[in-house]
Order: structure tokens, then sequence, then C-alpha cells
């Protein structure tokens, strides 16, 4: 019987149930912000693969590298030969680094980059735990779960995960204030139930958090056997929360006063997501060890760990490795024109002027809207967070249907499932932009109705 769409869309599909579908449709094309169904369908996806697709769907000049690449070298085994494309890679990476991050070790995809790194943590430390912050996401590796605490489903039904990983407080000013706990400008001793009225106090949140994460250094995983704390500057399936630069600054001084790593995940937050290469270089910080993944290849299997010429020198030959650890020729290819055209196309600046447009017209709407509560983040990495609990998870999964059935796609996230997402392509223009926001006003009219 041969697979037609609605075999593929049914319980008789030969794909496994686990995969959630944002559309019940079968994509056979994509260009720039743009994808194509086998029923003729057009959506805007303001979804990019979950921040994968930076440069767009098949841009000409990753499209070109890939061609040529696969009639030049498939796959070289890092073991064995070294491919002249990762040696290509590694050059085009290293100008848009913090000075002394210029060590690679490129894998296939953001879990095992985010593994790869903690043991390279714990390696070169000789010490075993890690403090992750709540609310990350980092991958689906046991690993990689047991770091993961942004929703319940990611670690459901896999316990007992791996040991030595310990959780600390991330400033959510939402998270807090729902809890009870204000930190607005207003009155700066209004620690308890309520609302002071005024915007958030961000050193003073900063300076909660640190102190939560100091007591449990003080408490659960002393500094002589914690080999790193890991951050997402931006917490992706948590909810698209920013962490303050005074946050990021603070947490740099705990790691060099007590001997700690700094990881940083800019797997969905990096190559220019944020309107920067990184977002933590917005704080003057600089990484132990800095992960990237997803928009490094525009679609294809590509990660990297990125550390200092100290730190990878305590990693013997052998201590790690895999069959593909490396990732593909092609990979490798994909990834370096991908940096090109990022540069080349200004799209990083695309990024901030785009990302300034979408989220005033955003601010405009949560305005009339006040069950839209809040649009935060960086470049074009937005989120718009709804009322919360179920009322607003309610909200936000209508909204995201309601949009696609009217031909743009976005994606929600969240502890709650109450945030909605705005990840669209790095080339995205203002007209598609205003496309997008026509769609979602409409949505978000029907659905508040």
């Amino acid at each position: 019987m041969p697979l037609t769409r609605e075999i593929l869309m049914s319980a008789e599909s030969p794909l496994a149930s686990v995969w959630a579908r944002v559309i019940p449709d079968t994509i056979v094309r994509g260009e720039g912000c743009w994808l194509w169904s086998d029923s003729g369908r057009k959506y805007l996806d303001f979804t990019s693969g979950i921040g994968v697709t930076n440069t767009g769907h098949c841009h000409p000049r990753v499209v070109e590298a890939i061609r040529h690449q696969a009639g030049e070298l498939l796959f070289g085994q890092m073991n064995c030969v070294v491919p002249e494309t990762a040696l290509r890679l590694a050059e085009a990476l290293t100008p848009h680094l913090p000075k002394g991050l210029d060590r690679f070790f490129f894998s296939n995809s953001g879990a095992e980059a985010v593994e790869g790194a903690v043991k390279l943590a714990r390696f070169a430390t000789g010490k075993p735990n890690i403090i992750a912050l709540q609310g990350g996401f980092h991958g689906r590796t046991a690993m990689t779960m047991a770091l993961t605490s942004s929703k319940t489903v990611y670690r459901a039904g896999y316990q007992p995960l791996p040991a030595g990983v310990f959780f600390a407080p991330f400033p959510y000013p939402l998270h807090y204030l729902d809890s009870g706990l204000c930190f607005g400008t207003n009155d700066g001793s209004c620690q308890t139930a309520g609302h002071c009225g005024g915007p958030c106090d961000e050193e003073r949140l900063a300076t909660f958090c640190i102190s939560q994460l100091k007591q449990v250094l003080a408490s659960q995983s002393a500094p002589n056997e914690t080999a790193a704390v890991l951050l997402e500057p931006v917490l992706g399936e948590g909810g698209y929360v920013p962490a303050p630069h005074t946050f990021v600054r603070q947490l740099r001084e705990v790691c060099d006063e007590h001997g700690l790593l700094l990881i940083v995940d800019e797997i969905q937050s990096g190559f220019g997501r944020t309107g920067e290469w990184w977002r933590h270089t917005g704080a003057g910080v600089t990484p132990d060890i800095l992960v990237a993944a997803k928009g490094i290849a525009s679609g294809l299997p590509m990660s990297a760990i990125i550390s200092t010429k100290e730190i990878m020198d305590r990693w013997p030959p052998g201590a790690h490795g895999g069959t593909y650890g490396g990732g593909s020729a092609i990979a490798q290819a994909a990834a370096i024109a991908t940096i090109e055209v990022l540069q080349e196309e200004g799209l990083v600046e695309n990024a901030r002027q785009r990302g300034r447009q979408l989220t005033a017209a955003l601010k405009e709407i949560a305005q009339q809207n006040p069950e839209l509560r809040e649009v935060r983040g960086p470049g074009l990495m937005i989120g718009c967070e709804f009322q919360a609990g179920e009322t607003g998870k309610k909200q936000a999964s209508t909204i995201a249907k309601r949009c696609a059935e009217a031909g743009l796609l976005l994606l929600t996230c969240g502890t709650a499932g109450n945030v909605l997402r705005w990840i669209p392509p790095l080339i995205v223009t203002a007209e598609e932009i205003d496309h997008g926001l026509s769609i979602f006003h409409q949505a978000l009219d029907e659905a508040l109705a």
C-alpha cells in the first residue's frame, strides 16, 4: 500500500508516535522562511526547526557547499584522518568567539555536545558534580535529561537518571512574582506577596539567585566536589527567558571564586539568534566551555564543544570520541557556508532590527490584551507569556493551532506550556514579520474572544 498523506498522519503511520506534530501535513519543500506541503499549502515557518535554520530553508550558498563537498569527501573519521573541512571550520569559527576559546570538538547534536562538555569538565577538574539552573533544557540523553528541568515530560519514565546533578534558581521574574516574591523597582523591600508595580530590578533578582546558588554550594555540593555550573543564557524550552547580564557576571565571579568551570549552552541562542553571535558576550563574560549546535549548519546534524587550550589539553586521546564524533565533512562544509552567510549578508544585524520590529509590535498588542502578560527576549528569540497555569497553557496552544491553520507556524514552550515563542529565520524580512503578526493578532482575538 502506498504511504499516502492520510496513512502517514494516522495511527498506521510507520513513523514513531513519540514525535509530536505542529501540523497534520507532510512537507515537501522549503525556501527561505517558507514551507510547502504535499497538499499544496504554504506555511510561514517561524519555528526554524526549533532554531536550526537560521539562514532559512535551503539557502543557495549552503546548498551549493553541500553539493560541492558531496563530490569531494562525505566522511572522514576523526580518529583515523582529519578532514580538511574540520580545520577550515575551526578557522572560520575562531574570529567570532571570545579570545582564548580556540579549541574544538565537533559532534552531531546538541545533547551529544552537552554530554561531552560535562565529561570534559569532570575530567579537567577531577570533580564529579554539576550544578544546572532551573528551567534549563539540555537534551534527551540520560545525562542531559538529568541536567534538564524545563518540564517533567522530558524526564518522566526514565528514572533513575545519572547522579551528581544539582539545581540552582534561574532569574525568572514572573516565576518569582507568581510565587509571591516581587523584585520590582518601586519598593526596595517588597519581597512579599503582591507586586509593587515597578519593572523588575535585575540587580536585586540576580543577587537573590546568586545567594541561592551559594546556598547549594554550602549545603549540597561543595566547591571541592563541583566541576562546573551549566547555564543557558536564554532559557529555551523553559520559556524564552533571558538571564540578566548582571546575573551572568555574578555567576562568573562565583565560579572564579570557588574554582568551578562555567559551561554556557548556546545551542538555541547562538549563531546570531539573539542579535549577537553569542548572547553571553553582551555580559562581558567568557565561559570556560561553550556548547553550540542548532543554527551551526543550517539544518545538517552538527554541534561543537569549544574551550581553551589549557582545558582541552587535559583531555587525553581516547578519553572521548565516537564513530561520528566530528560530524561529517558535508556538515562541516555546511557550517562553514553558514558562517559566511551570517557574516556577509548581515544576518546578525538583521536579527537585531527585525527583533526590535517584532518586539515593539507584540508589546503594542499586549497593551490591548492583558492575557498576554509579557513579551521578552533578545533579537529573534522572543517569548510571549500568557496567564499562569492551565489557563495560559490553553491560551498559548489554542493561538498556536489557529496560527498554523492560517499558515503561520509557531511553537509553545515554558514549564507550564503558556509561552508562545517566535524563532523566524534570521533572513526574515520586515514584510514577512508584518504578515506573521497579522495572522497572530487575528488568532489571538479569536482565541480570547
